[in-house]
């Protein structure tokens, strides 16, 4: 990946804090939410915890994977976290191009 073709996607996970640390655990270990993140056609970029905030993750994928993505964070997050998901692009090639202008 890494075509000019791709999104990088923000995905922001906040904790269901009316679960536990074990519930929400339990949760993402019967959903196999660990186990298989990330959804195929997406590409980890970062993940870091931002305490008492949740996790930001950013992902690279094609925008057809966009659903894709979508429906792993409906089938695996739901009940363990509350989600935003924030479609962009890398504007780093582009601001270099201003640089050089």
């Amino acid at each position: 990946m890494g075509s000019d073709n791709t999104l990088l996607v923000t995905v922001i996970l906040h904790h269901d804090q009316s679960k536990n640390l074990d519930e929400i655990m339990a949760y993402l270990k019967e959903t196999g939410f660990y186990r298989e993140f990330p959804p195929e056609g997406c590409e980890l970029v970062s993940w870091v915890v931002a305490m008492s905030f949740g996790f930001i993750i950013q992902l690279r994928l094609e925008p057809s994977a966009l659903r894709t993505l979508n429906r792993y964070i409906e089938e695996k997050a739901w009940g363990a976290f509350r989600y935003e998901i924030y479609p962009a692009y890398d504007f780093e090639p582009i601001a270099q191009k201003f640089k050089e202008a």
